[in-house]
């Protein structure tokens, strides 16, 4: 399913760029969610932007944000799938995902900049990741330096980041909101030890 969604992602950017891989955005620049309009259709407009809770996730604005979130995406994903299974990981992905722009209309719901981009979903992947394997070692690059660094302190960064140290322009909420989601459905699974059996037994299933 991590790989479904790599690709998946990768041929929706080329088709809303008409191939081109540095180009403007053509074919879905209507389908990102912008946070006014989904408040009014709440409120009973006759506009139904619902369908952008699900279609915002798939669009980004340029290569550089497609990559780096496919590279999370690649990274913490496959853990993930393993742990809950493919087709629970897909549906929980949209719902992390939908519960991060909500977070991020929730704090600007006048806002009528388009909200796009996976990193909401994936950052749902990443709060799951730091409740099931907050020990794990990740390795990252620094200036040509290979470090080898625990799931926590990455990912404790990554949160903080955004809670603390948000950048304009980036739907912070929004990564924090599908983080938090992340979390929230390891307790709604049952618990960490519950969905690390079903880890470990499948991890047994493939040796």
């Amino acid at each position: 399913m991590v790989w479904t969604l790599v690709a998946l992602n990768v041929a929706l950017y080329l088709w809303d760029r008409g191939g081109s891989v540095f180009g403007p955005r053509t074919v879905f620049s209507d389908l990102g969610l912008r946070p006014a309009e989904l408040i009014d259709s709440l409120r009973g407009s006759e506009k139904s932007p619902l369908v952008t809770l699900y279609t915002s996730m798939f669009l980004h604005g340029n290569l550089w944000h497609l990559v780096g979130n496919l590279l999370y995406l690649g990274v913490f994903g496959p853990a993930i799938e393993q742990a809950i299974g493919p087709w629970r990981f897909g549906l929980y992905y949209l719902a992390w995902g939908v519960a991060a722009v909500l977070a991020e209309t929730f704090v600007s719901p006048h806002s009528s900049v388009p909200i796009i981009g996976a990193s909401g979903a994936i950052s749902g992947i990443l709060g799951m990741y730091l409740v099931l394997f907050p020990t794990n070692r990740i390795t990252i690059w620094f200036f040509f330096n290979e470090f080898d660094v625990p799931a926590y302190a990455l990912l404790g960064v990554f949160f903080l980041k955004d809670v603390l140290l948000q950048t304009p322009g980036v739907a912070n909420w929004a990564h924090i909101g599908g983080f938090l989601a992340g979390m929230l459905f390891v307790q709604l699974m049952g618990g960490r030890d519950r969905v690390l059996a079903r880890y470990v037994r499948e991890n047994r299933s493939l040796a």
